[in-house]
């Protein structure tokens, strides 16, 4: 493994390293998502009572269900005795009710609602119940990376096992945003009215949206087990941050470490443009190839984020296997920058041929060989090693 210091780049960055966010909560997940880069990481992986914020997963599923025309938005859906029974933040459906799949998605979102969950469960369900449901749930989640999630029911109801931690909240609302756009403007709406049912019950309960600080999703969560938590992102310029906390003692604390969380993010932490697709890193050798080298460029546009405070140097190296064996094909992946900063985490970036290589001619074969007799003509005779003298006189003296 060949480290090569890049030195063609311009990765000189002046940074201290960055003071980590001290939070009341007991586990928090703070990540940037436009570059990836985690900011704190504090319990993130311990699974966790998850409260609402698991109807995150519920949402999930419905919006691929509609996207697979498995669902239809305009569809109407029953209400079940098992729905209709549950307590909690509610859409307050009967089993008189037939309700639009667009409205029960509204209702999870901006209502919080267990009824509304439920319902969708039992519409996707296999066996047309909510916990056939969660186990799907749970098969989907591992198949999204989300590890330490296990799920029982579809809404965060209070169950033995039902059960994630913050980092998977943090990537299923990665997915969220990125996998479905069109559905994603829904988590910042502030007021949803179902059949001017109970007026009072309209508000978002994500306290983020009214305050002007870029927030624009996701939900709330709260029980006597988990505390009150919330799964928030936030827009700043061209920056996005995601977070999720757990564990917090009251709806004002939860607001207050929300809102301090979106400003730390955004003010102590900048984004630097570093190189667009197609610079050049560094050449690396070729074996056997009609060239000797080939060059190394970047994949896709290169940005980090760096603590805005001055002090201390982001160091990069370029990680490959030498030398490369011709042919090589142009965009093929060969190596990573790999970038140190004080305080954040490595950043890997992958580096492709920026030409292609083919195979060398009957001349370079040739050198190829003469050379390799050369190096073996220099190094000299092989040393041989020593026979073992297994002497009868040889033992004796080894054992006296």
């Amino acid at each position: 493994m060949i480290r090569h210091f890049a030195a063609s780049l311009a990765l000189i960055l002046f940074s201290l390293p960055a003071l980590a966010f001290d939070t009341k909560a007991k586990a928090a997940y703070i990540m940037d998502q436009t570059t990836g880069t985690v900011l704190l990481a504090k319990n993130a992986d311990q699974p966790l009572p998850p409260a609402s914020m698991s109807k995150l997963m519920t949402l999930y599923m419905a919006f691929e269900a509609v996207e697979k025309g498995v669902l239809d938005l305009n569809e109407v859906l029953p209400v079940s005795d098992h729905a209709a029974a549950y307590g909690g933040s509610s859409m307050f459906l009967d089993t008189t009710d037939r309700v639009k799949v667009e409205d029960l998605l509204r209702g999870i979102i901006v209502l919080s609602g267990n009824d509304a969950s439920a319902v969708i469960a039992e519409a996707l369900s296999p066996d047309g119940t909510e916990y056939g449901f969660a186990r799907l749930m749970t098969q989907r989640a591992q198949q999204l990376g989300m590890t330490n999630s296990t799920f029982t029911n579809s809404n965060g109801w209070p169950q033995a096992g039902h059960l994630m931690s913050l980092r998977d909240l943090g990537l299923l609302a990665q997915h969220l945003i990125e996998d479905f756009p069109q559905f994603y403007p829904l988590f910042k709406e502030t007021e949803f009215v179902f059949d001017n049912r109970v007026p009072s019950n309209k508000y978002n309960r994500n306290p983020l949206l009214t305050m002007g600080i870029g927030a624009d999703g996701l939900k709330t969560g709260h029980t006597s087990e988990a505390g009150y938590g919330l799964v928030g992102s936030a827009t700043e310029g061209n920056r996005r941050i995601i977070f999720v906390l757990s564990g917090l003692d009251s709806e004002a604390v939860r607001a207050q470490e929300a809102e301090a969380i979106v400003n730390w993010a955004f003010r102590q932490f900048s984004q630097r443009q570093l190189g667009a697709a197609g610079t050049e890193i560094a050449q690396a050798p070729v074996a056997l190839g009609a060239a000797p080298s080939v060059g190394l460029e970047l994949a896709r546009d290169l940005s980090v984020l760096v603590p805005v405070s001055g002090g201390q140097d982001t160091s990069a190296e370029v990680v490959y296997q030498s030398p490369f064996h011709a042919p090589l094909s142009k965009g093929q992946e060969l190596a990573e920058l790999v970038l140190t900063r004080d305080g954040l985490p490595e950043v890997r970036v992958p580096l492709v041929a920026a030409a292609a290589v083919a195979p060398g001619g009957f001349k370079v074969k040739v050198m190829a060989a003469a050379k390799h007799l050369l190096t073996r003509l220099n190094a000299g005779p092989r040393s041989e090693t020593p026979a073992a003298d297994t002497s009868e006189s040889a033992g004796q003296e080894e054992a006296s």
